[in-house]
């Protein structure tokens, strides 16, 4: 896993649930890619999933991750809650079923391929690409809805 890839992934919804859209950036080196996406009926934290799972699919190789999220849901949820969550059967400290399964189990899948250091960061603070990942969900989200 020589390849070492930095991504910066924001979602945001327009009304929760509601309109929501999603921004990434990929920076390796100089290069730098961006993506962004929206759907018509989701929630804030879906879109957050959602972001970081598509920089992470646009990856063609195994590579080594810095990956950069204003959301502490995707940030805990990776780091501490993952692990536990699968072993009881996708059950959480509530006794009841976990939300957003199948995104979990994306992420989950994608964490098996590379090596992924999810660093959380305050979002609307001044970060210049967390501030240009909300930039474009809001961008997509204006886009869909024409």
């Amino acid at each position: 896993m020589s390849t070492k890839i930095e991504i910066f992934c924001d979602g945001a919804c327009s009304g929760n649930p509601g309109p929501g859209g999603y921004g990434v950036i990929l920076r390796s080196g100089t290069t730098v890619k961006e993506l962004s996406g929206a759907a018509i009926d989701t929630t804030n934290n879906r879109m957050e999933m959602t972001a970081a799972i598509t920089a992470l699919e646009a990856l063609t190789r195994p590579c080594s991750v810095v990956l950069t999220t204003d959301s502490q849901y995707l940030v805990k949820g990776m780091r501490e809650w993952l692990s536990g969550w699968i072993r009881k059967g996708w059950i959480n400290s509530k006794k009841e079923p976990v939300l957003n399964r199948d995104l979990w189990e994306r992420l989950h899948a994608l964490s098996q391929v590379h090596r992924i250091e999810w660093c959380w960061i305050k979002g609307h603070a001044g970060h210049a690409e967390n501030e240009r990942c909300d930039e474009l969900a809001r961008l997509a989200i204006k886009k869909m809805l024409g």
